[in-house]
């Protein structure tokens, strides 16, 4: 009975030790994630005063815009970091996304924000387009200093 006893002790010691010094379960994997979500490139076509004669000609400038999901809002809504090298829209701004109806492509997406406009004045922009798996194709509109309204165009593609 005594040596029962003893090892009875010694395996209740060795599954507490076990239990104690075990390493920390596995984290539950990440949530769902967006097709949306990270770094795309393109260009940006840009148009100012298209309705005001003689208007320049539209210019293009590579861009690149990054998606981050704003928790809670079913992957459909977003932060949008904005970097473009256009020469007339030299800007580094955060924007708002959408993407309705549904968070799965193909959907719409529009983006709204404003920025510090290269000549001196807080601009703003709107656009809207479609969203496919790997490729955005957007129009947009925005105001300037001085009344001076632009148009142009969104192509990206998935990094």
């Amino acid at each position: 009975m005594r040596r029962w006893a003893c090892q009875s002790l010694f395996v209740l010691a060795a599954l507490w030790f076990t239990a104690c010094d075990s390493a920390p379960a596995p984290a539950a994997p990440a949530g769902p994630q967006s097709f949306l979500a990270g770094t795309w490139q393109g260009t940006v076509t840009v148009q100012v005063n298209a309705d005001i004669p003689p208007a320049p000609p539209a210019s293009s400038a590579p861009t690149t815009w990054t998606f981050e999901v704003v928790p809670l809002t079913n992957l459909q809504t977003f932060r949008a970091t904005i970097h473009s090298e256009h020469p007339w829209l030299s800007i580094d701004t955060i924007g708002t996304t959408a993407l309705s109806p549904t968070n799965t492509p193909p959907t719409q997406i529009s983006t709204q924000g404003d920025y510090s406009s290269p000549r001196g004045c807080r601009g703003t922009f709107g656009s809207f387009g479609t969203a496919d798996a790997t490729r955005i194709d957007a129009d947009f509109r925005g105001a300037d200093c001085n009344l001076v309204t632009f148009t142009g165009h969104l192509a990206l593609t998935k990094q």
